[in-house]
């Protein structure tokens, strides 16, 4: 898709999983990152989203984005803040996906806003388990540079997403399957380790 060139329908839709995606990531940099495109007139967003590019919003979304820049690198905090957060980015992600979809009717916005919320969860939940498993780590490097690397996904996966379409619409399709990959197995692994301690105190009890 060129820049300044409204959404064609394929493209709409490789669009929506990708934002979908980064909003489960960091809502406030996806929010903030279309709005400054939209702003630039590198992108046309679709017509329901067109208050993001109010700088109202861009301002508001850029000063939350901060406060989660700083509170997304503190271990164990982090995993408060990302919790909460549940409750904001995959309901939020939704949203997008059924406003971004305005034009094409209640029955296609109600699917859209399934399949974004299904997909900001499935980000979020990856990055809840990740920050989960490195966060009690003693030294504090390995969570910055995560964080950072996720800090730096979104605008990617966005611009990605206007300029390549296609290429955007897999790369999320194979992260999303990998990502309920990894959540299977790190469950299946906390179930083997809770039942390990149990039988171990159980065994010591007795």
């Amino acid at each position: 898709m060129l820049p300044g060139v409204p959404f064609p329908r394929d493209d709409l839709v490789a669009f929506l999983v990708a934002i979908s995606f980064a909003a489960g990531l960091n809502l406030y940099a996806t929010v903030a990152t279309l709005g400054l495109l939209a702003r630039a007139g590198v992108l046309v967003l679709p017509a329901g989203l067109d208050p993001i590019a109010n700088w109202w919003v861009i301002g508001a979304s850029a000063v939350l984005f901060l406060v989660e820049f700083v509170a997304d690198k503190i271990p164990l905090f982090d995993l408060i803040w990302n919790a909460l957060h549940t409750f904001v980015r995959v309901p939020v992600g939704a949203l997008l996906a059924y406003a971004a979809t305005s034009r094409l009717g209640p029955g296609w916005q109600l699917v859209a806003a399934s399949v974004g919320g299904t997909i900001a969860l499935a980000a979020h939940g990856a990055k809840t388990a990740v920050r989960a498993a490195v966060s009690p780590s003693p030294e504090p490097f390995s969570n910055v540079a995560l964080s950072l690397a996720e800090d730096a996904m979104v605008p990617a996966g966005i611009w990605l997403a206007t300029a390549h379409p296609v290429i955007t619409l897999c790369l999320v399709v194979v992260a999303v399957v990998l990502t309920i990959i990894f959540i299977r197995l790190a469950v299946n692994a906390l179930r083997s380790s809770f039942a390990a301690m149990r039988r171990l105190f159980g065994g010591v009890a007795a």
